[in-house]
């Protein structure tokens, strides 16, 4: 994390100011988290364990198996999610660099 951090950073001070890229850095790490998590937990599938308990349907068995697939699969929904989030942080931050450089040459 700790060279994600510092790529980013430089990345921020580039296109925003410097007084408030360590923000900026403390957002983009905060939603990072956030995507992944919301990315990662499939709340569906949990209520499927445990609505079959409550209604008095036949539970779904918790094997060792149906525990490896569903660590998984969240394992991948949230890298999934944490990439596309990211993809769109360097688009965006892309598109505001290249704007920025654009700027500074009619400047000159």
């Amino acid at each position: 994390m700790r060279i994600f951090s510092s790529s980013v950073h430089r990345i921020l001070d580039m296109i925003v100011p410097k007084e408030i890229s360590r923000a900026w850095l403390k957002y983009i790490k905060f939603a990072i988290y956030i995507v992944g998590i919301s990315g990662g937990v499939r709340v569906r599938d949990l209520e499927r364990y445990i609505t079959a308990q409550i209604s008095g349907r036949d539970p779904i068995p918790l094997t060792l198996e149906r525990w490896t697939l569903e660590i998984y699969r969240t394992l991948i929904g949230s890298l999934q999610s944490i990439a596309w989030m990211l993809l769109v942080f360097f688009v965006f931050t892309l598109i505001a660099y290249v704007i920025i450089r654009i700027a500074e040459r009619r400047k000159n």
